[in-house]
């Protein structure tokens, strides 16, 4: 469906184009619309149009909840109030780094979480104490006790999925 949302309005658009460029220009191809085409074709482009104009924004409607965060096999897990507290703290504070599909998350600068492989709460907790694998790119203890283990217990069930 988002690959329609896409294509249509440049398809629709390239249409447009041809018909001008066929009919010599704006002027002419105005000409030839109001007065040489047939009762069907005059009524047949503004539908189209207008259908393009509201189907788009409908599709793009109906798809705003993945672009909103979560992947859709996300979308129907509830989380526990841990596991959304170490959601908010992974968006605060670790999201501009890392990529992380279910925050919508988009970093460059630490590794793709969805990517890193099995990712257990133990193995998030040690990343957070020791700032990632110990090679200083990561600051070392970015949260401490309970809110490292609610980020952990968070990204080791949506990391990858």
């Amino acid at each position: 469906m988002e690959v329609l949302a896409i294509v249509l309005p440049f398809l629709l658009l390239g249409v447009g184009v041809l018909f001008i460029a066929f009919s010599g220009g704006p002027s002419e191809a105005r000409e030839a619309y109001m007065t040489q085409g047939n009762r069907i074709f005059r009524l047949a482009v503004p539908v189209v149009y207008v259908i393009g104009g509201l189907l788009v924004p409908a599709l793009i409607v109906a798809n705003r909840g993945a672009a909103a965060g979560g992947t859709d096999s996300l979308a129907s897990e509830s989380l526990s109030m841990d596991e959304e507290t170490g959601k908010s703290l992974f968006t605060e504070r670790c999201g501009s780094c890392h990529n992380l599909d279910a925050t919508n998350s988009r970093g460059v600068t630490g590794p793709d979480l969805d990517e890193v492989g099995m990712m257990s709460p133990k193995r998030v907790v040690a990343a957070i104490e020791l700032g990632g694998t110990g090679e200083k790119r990561m600051p070392a203890g970015i949260f401490m006790g309970k809110d490292a283990e609610d980020v952990a217990l968070y990204v080791a069930k949506v990391a990858g999925k």
